[in-house]
């Protein structure tokens, strides 16, 4: 009798430590969604630079110093003007309408209660008025950042977003795998000479060695955080307060209040 009582206390006792070990989990993932519903900071805009390590590679000079924007549901680089940090059109394409539009934005939990644990997402506006919010993605096929609403990320890959130990830089998956993509002369015109976009290199082998993007020349960049002013700091924590809460319940599930038109991010 010993013996048996023995076996079934170890039965029992392998049975529940993954449950356990699950509800623990549950309790510390929730505890982290709770800290960062309520810290301000991570709903703080800002921009983001360009920086190439390897300055001296062909085509580092297109692409270092320069500034992300989004257009045509991607993400682009193009140079940015030095004194404004504004993005500075492709040669012949000086007149745009709508004018390239930079990357301003910030985490938020990516609403999806089938994905468990939640995932920290990322959103920027995509154009000024009307003030319109998308989500920033990877493509799950391609491995290109794009942007669009829930409908259209919802199967790529939304996260987790977040920034380095420093707050300086852009991070998915734990790590600065972005990668400039030439993607050519030839059809730059029908992209309003947009030609450098962003890739996430998830597998960390160069984007399949090239093969992903068809042996297109390939940059490693670094995405940097380019806060906004503490004058508009200011003024964004406030509307934070007011309009751009999130609330997370016990069922793990966000919900982002916003205007009618930023709502189109959905």
């Amino acid at each position: 009798m010993a013996t048996l009582g023995l076996g079934l206390f170890l039965g029992g006792s392998v049975v529940a430590i993954p449950v356990v070990t699950g509800v623990a989990e549950g309790v510390q993932h929730q505890k982290k969604q709770n800290e960062e519903a309520a810290n301000e900071t991570r709903m703080i805009k800002f921009n983001l630079d360009v920086a190439c390590e390897n300055k001296s590679v062909k085509g580092a000079e297109d692409v270092d110093g320069g500034i992300v924007v989004l257009r045509h549901g991607k993400v682009w680089i193009v140079p940015a003007d030095p004194e404004t940090r504004t993005p500075i059109s492709p040669q012949g394409h000086e007149s745009l309408s709508p004018p390239l539009h930079p990357f301003s934005g910030f985490y938020i939990q990516y609403p999806d209660e089938d994905r468990c644990p939640p995932e920290r997402g990322l959103v920027s506006t995509i154009s000024d008025d009307p003030p319109m919010l998308n989500w920033i993605y990877c493509n799950s096929n391609t491995y290109a950042l794009c942007y669009g609403n829930r409908t259209a990320s919802i199967s790529h890959i939304v996260g987790e977003w977040d920034w380095t130990d420093d707050e300086s830089a852009l991070t998915l998956d734990g790590f600065e795998g972005f990668v400039a993509v030439d993607e050519g002369e030839d059809e730059a015109g029908e992209r309003d000479g947009l030609r450098w976009a962003v890739y996430f290199d998830r597998d960390d082998d160069g984007l399949g060695k090239g093969s992903r993007v068809g042996g297109k020349r390939m940059l490693e960049v670094e995405l940097l955080r380019r806060v906004h002013s503490e004058e508009e700091q200011k003024r964004q924590l406030e509307e934070a307060d007011k309009k751009m809460q999130v609330k997370t319940q016990g069922d793990l599930k966000s919900h982002f209040s916003a205007p009618a038109r930023e709502r189109q991010m959905r």
